[in-house]
């Protein structure tokens, strides 16, 4: 995706600002096999336990075989969420793949525990919904969220998501589905 930057309404703002890098495939595949100190070299961030857990174990393994299937998608896919000049990584987001038939890409997002409640998961957002502005083929964006993740829905609050829909999902069960325009993305 590009850096260029999409003219729209603005935003509410976030107390920090985010910076994305990659989650290569060597990283996550040290990450699977438990090796945090050979996925931080590879990543070239000091990655948090957190990206061992059990969930982000799972999300790796399906991003690996995303990957796999079709190299192109990695450019959308699992990045570090890097805070300041020291590199501190706070979590991971990205996008579920490519835009589909009608440009819409779905977000998602995770906040190391430890970093929660500092405004991380919404500079995430801006990050990431700039991104998909900024991208010619996107037109839409989606989030989905479980009806009972109030911090979730919090951080999506102000930027102009619709609900549109339900869904159930294997992993998380009964979902939400929120759409904003892309080209409404923010401009800080």
């Amino acid at each position: 995706m590009t850096d260029e930057r999409d003219a729209g309404p603005p935003r509410p703002a976030s107390p920090r600002r985010i910076s994305f890098a990659e989650v290569s495939g060597a990283a996550m595949t040290a990450l699977l096999d438990g090796d945090l100190a050979t996925a931080s070299a590879a990543a070239g961030a000091a990655l948090t336990p957190y990206f061992l857990t059990a969930r982000a174990r799972g999300l790796w393994r399906y991003r690996l075989g995303q990957m796999a299937a079709d190299p192109g998608r990695a450019r959308w896919m699992a990045r570090q969420a890097v805070v300041g000049d020291g590199g501190l990584v706070v979590g991971h987001a990205g996008f579920h793949g490519p835009p589909d038939a009608r440009g819409m890409v779905e977000i998602g997002y995770s906040v190391d525990p430890a970093f929660r409640r500092r405004g991380y998961a919404r500079a995430a957002l801006v990050e990431l919904l700039r991104r998909a502005a900024a991208e010619p083929s996107v037109t839409v964006v989606r989030a989905t969220i479980s009806p009972d993740n109030t911090a979730s829905l919090a951080t999506i609050a102000g930027f102009g998501f619709v609900e549109v829909g339900e869904q159930w999902d294997d992993e998380d069960g009964l979902e939400t589905v929120f759409e904003v325009p892309a080209n409404a993305a923010p401009t800080a």
